[in-house]
C-alpha cells in the first residue's frame, strides 16, 4: 500500500481524484510529469554560500527566476530492510544549469508522519504532517528537523529551521496539477518558494 494511503488513512478518499492517483504510489509505481515553474525565489543574498553549498547534495541552490521547465520523477520501491519508500527527483532548468531538490520518503506507523530524509546524500531530516482541504487539495507541512551527520542525527532549535508548506492542487479546467512551495525559517523569512504547473507525462 503506498504510503501516503497509509498516512492520510480515510483522508485519502477525500483527495482530488486526479491527486489520488499521483500518491497511490505501491511498490514498482513510478509517477513521472514535467512542467514549468512560474517563479522559483526567495531567499536573501547573504544567504547563498548556503544555497550554493546546497548543490552538493541536490538540496538547494541559488538560481532563481521565472518559467523555469522542470520534471518531478516519484518512484516506489521496498528498500533494504523492507521497508516501503517514495524517492523524490524534482528537477529543475536553469538554462544549461541543472539543479536538483530530492528526498527520500517512508512513513512512520507509530508517530503517523511520512519520514522526509531531504538531499543526497541526505543532509536533513523532516516529519510531515499531510491533510486533505474540503476542496480536495492536499497540505503537507514540516514538522520538528534534524541536520544528518553520517549516522548522526542533530535535532536543530526552531531558529536554525527551514519549515515548509506545500500546496499541491489538481485544475480541471486546463487539466493540470498545480504546486506552490514554501520554505520559511522564523528569523529570515522566506528561504525558498516556488509556484508551478505540470501534467503526467503517462496517464496516472
Amino acid at each position: 500500500m503506498s504510503i501516503f494511503r497509509q498516512v492520510l488513512g480515510n483522508e485519502f478518499n477525500r483527495l482530488h481524484p486526479m491527486l489520488q492517483k499521483r500518491y497511490d504510489l505501491s511498490a514498482g509505481a513510478t509517477f513521472r510529469a514535467s512542467g514549468v515553474m512560474k517563479e522559483i525565489g526567495g531567499g536573501s543574498k547573504w544567504l547563498y554560500p548556503i544555497l550554493k553549498a546546497g548543490v552538493r547534495w541536490k538540496l538547494l541552490y541559488p538560481e532563481r527566476g521565472v518559467n523555469i521547465p522542470f520534471t518531478i520523477i516519484n518512484t516506489a520501491f521496498v528498500g533494504d530492510k523492507g521497508e516501503s519508500q517514495v524517492h523524490w527527483e524534482r528537477i529543475f532548468q536553469f538554462g544549461k544549469t541543472v539543479r536538483y531538490f530530492n528526498a527520500l520518503m517512508s512513513y512512520d506507523a507509530k508517530r503517523l508522519v511520512i519520514r522526509d530524509y531531504l538531499g543526497e546524500p541526505h543532509l536533513l531530516y523532516a516529519d510531515l504532517d499531510f491533510q486533505v482541504a474540503t476542496d480536495g487539495r492536499l497540505t503537507i507541512t514540516s514538522l520538528g528537523q534534524r541536520l544528518v551527520l553520517g549516522k548522526f542525527e542533530i535535532p536543530l532549535p526552531r531558529i536554525f529551521q527551514g519549515l515548509a508548506t506545500v500546496t499541491e492542487r489538481f485544475d480541471d479546467e486546463r487539466g493540470l496539477y498545480h504546486i506552490h512551495v514554501e520554505v520559511r525559517n522564523p528569523l529570515i523569512g522566506i528561504v525558498f518558494c516556488y509556484d508551478g504547473e505540470f501534467s503526467a507525462d503517462v496517464d496516472v
